[in-house]
């Protein structure tokens, strides 16, 4: 009986220390990340301010961080809805593909399959559901601060993962990348320049490759009616030059049989007179 007692305290004891030894194998955040975390005895306050550190040990340029449909400026009590994207990174073999932590400094972030982190309504995360969408995109909507506020400062950490499901530790596949800005409060003139991008790293963004190449026919539309009107009016013409040479090789030739006939009789003259 002790002899069992002892081999079973041994067995958890030699569990805890390869899970103490190896950080790496602990399961990445795919359901969300936020707030402050540990790190291989390095605490980061805000995963969205300090980076995501237990996935590689620097962000990486190589990592586009896009941010579409930015107001210049922001107006009171306005809903501003924008979509975030990452590109770059290793390419997903597993479910998982990215994630991301925001946080901004006034407003409130909100999300469909996004959530707030600990219900803190200026930070703003993925869910797992959200995490494993292919093209690493998602939509969210920052509702503005009340006037007066002034600058609003956004914070954004974006990773990129390979689906392994592993922190890597500062390993090399994983990799993240951080946007940060500030948003001036706005009025009439900024709300009529519109929206703009955003974006963080090297700029080298690849597109993806098409899943199929070329066009349904009936898709094209008015494109596809132009081309075949093209063809029509290009056949028309090429008739009408078939028709006239017929008609001047028959018709001028040999409808008129009594010209046709002198020209015949002139021909017999002149061939008499050569002999």
């Amino acid at each position: 009986m002790r002899v069992s007692t002892f081999s079973t305290r041994s067995g958890v004891i030699l569990v805890l220390a390869v899970l103490l030894l190896v950080p790496g194998l602990v399961s990445s955040l795919h359901s969300g990340v936020g707030g402050a975390q540990d790190n291989a005895g390095e605490t980061i306050d805000d995963v969205a301010k300090g980076g995501c550190l237990c996935h590689n040990g620097a962000a990486d340029n190589s990592v586009q961080i896009i941010l579409d449909d930015v107001p210049y400026g922001w107006i009171a009590g306005e809903t501003y809805e924008m979509t975030l994207q990452i590109i770059g990174g290793p390419a997903a073999t597993g479910t998982y593909t990215a994630g991301f932590a925001m946080r901004i400094s006034a407003g409130a972030l909100s999300g469909d399959g996004l959530q707030n982190w600990d219900e803190d309504v200026t930070t703003l995360t993925h869910t797992e559901a959200s995490a494993s969408k292919a093209d690493r995109m998602w939509t969210l909507s920052w509702q503005a601060p009340e006037a007066g506020t002034g600058s609003v400062d956004f914070w954004i950490t974006g990773n990129s993962v390979n689906g392994d499901q592993l922190n890597n530790g500062g390993g090399e596949e994983d990799k993240w990348n951080q946007l940060l800005f500030s948003m001036q409060e706005g009025s009439d003139s900024t709300s009529a320049l519109g929206t703009r991008t955003l974006f963080a790293g090297d700029g080298n963004v690849s597109p993806p490759e098409p899943d199929h190449h070329g066009v349904d026919l009936h898709h094209m539309g008015a494109k596809l009616r132009a081309h075949w009107l093209g063809l029509l009016g290009f056949g028309a013409v090429i008739l009408v030059i078939i028709f006239a040479g017929l008609m001047l090789r028959y018709s001028f030739s040999t409808s008129y049989t009594g010209r046709t006939n002198q020209l015949r009789l002139r021909y017999k003259l002149m061939r008499r007179g050569d002999q």
